[in-house]
């Protein structure tokens, strides 16, 4: 059972279920809500925070003085680490790559403010090249009598998807209905996935679960939720079967992780101006013009009751003003 492995209390729970009518209305939806895991709470929220509740247990347990992570520069994950970090008087050690910089916003500002040590790759976020620095920073720490513990780029681990099954336990309950729903939530790591699937499986027969990644393939995705779930059903020694048929996932709405798209911009501003909820360019941004996207094509079923799930990241939409500012058509007048 999930209640036997260990966790630390991090976040809120449960988040809300708001119910989205005025977008559910413009989209032709008969019923729209929101799983709002913005407002876990912790360090800006996000769904991140489940997960990291199940691997830190792990970390403080183990006595690891150090926590590491990857990512690019606007990583929700190493935002939240860092926090943790700093809650458990750990030293928090990240590397970040992408672009050069000149501003220091969004999710970096609250890195430096949690405390993290950070070392930069210039113009290089490629996921293999920031592991090979996390590993040689993680052999320099050893060698100074550190105990280091690295987690993977994007934080998916078996251990902390058991997180993201409690979230569906508790759509369960807020929706209160045997009926067969819909749920729709972005995928970059997998480890969300994975979990959704499962806690679907155990708690919400009858939903269907969709994907929109951000960041790979449809098939990259499925190869790396299967065995994610392969090592969650190991850890809770039950037999449930999923089968890549059961994986259902949509690749065409990024470009490369991190660079916004027109219709994920467009879908943060009309969720925005329709339920005053504030989605990233990134994750949420992307996932919901796939959500708009598979209406329009009559792939999810207007009839039925949909999800969508908001896995956080609030903090990198004010690291991209330039982007939104020409698409925001506003006049202040002075």
């Amino acid at each position: 059972m999930i209640e036997d492995f260990p966790r630390i209390h991090l976040g809120m729970y449960p988040t809300p279920l708001q119910a989205a009518p005025r977008l559910a209305k413009e989209l032709g939806l008969a019923s729209l809500f929101i799983k709002r895991d913005d407002l876990t709470g912790f360090a800006g929220g996000g769904t991140k925070v489940r997960k990291l509740e199940y691997d830190f247990a792990e970390i403080l347990e183990n006595n690891h003085d150090v926590v590491m992570a990857a990512g690019g520069v606007q990583s929700n994950l190493v935002r939240i680490v860092a926090a943790a970090a700093a809650m458990f008087n750990l030293k928090a050690k990240m590397v970040l790559g992408g672009p050069e910089f000149t501003s220091y916003d969004g999710n970096l500002l609250l890195d430096i403010l949690f405390g993290a040590e950070i070392r930069f790759l210039p113009n290089d976020d490629a996921n293999d090249h920031l592991t090979a620095a996390m590993t040689d920073w993680a052999e320099e720490l050893k060698r100074s009598g550190s105990r280091p513990y690295m987690l993977p780029i994007g934080g998916s681990t078996a251990l902390g998807s058991l997180g993201c099954i409690t979230a569906v336990k508790e759509i369960s309950a807020q929706l209160n209905t045997d009926k067969k729903v819909q749920i729709v939530l972005p995928v970059g790591s997998c480890g969300t996935l994975a979990g959704i699937i499962l806690g679907a499986r155990m708690f919400m027969p009858n939903s269907r679960i969709v994907g929109i990644s951000v960041s790979r393939t449809s098939a990259a995705i499925t190869k790396r939720t299967l065995e994610i779930i392969s090592e969650c059903r190991t850890l809770l020694n039950m037999p449930l079967d999923v089968q890549e048929r059961d994986i259902e996932t949509y690749d065409r709405y990024f470009t490369e992780y991190g660079s916004p798209t027109a219709e994920g911009q467009n879908a943060v501003i009309q969720c925005a101006r329709t339920e005053g909820v504030l989605l990233d360019p990134v994750y949420t941004g992307k996932a919901m013009a796939g959500l708009i996207d598979l209406v329009v094509k009559k792939i999810l079923d207007p009839d039925l009751p949909t999800v969508f799930i908001h896995t956080g990241g609030l903090p990198v939409l004010f690291s991209y003003e330039p982007e939104f500012r020409p698409l925001a058509n506003v006049t202040v007048k002075r």
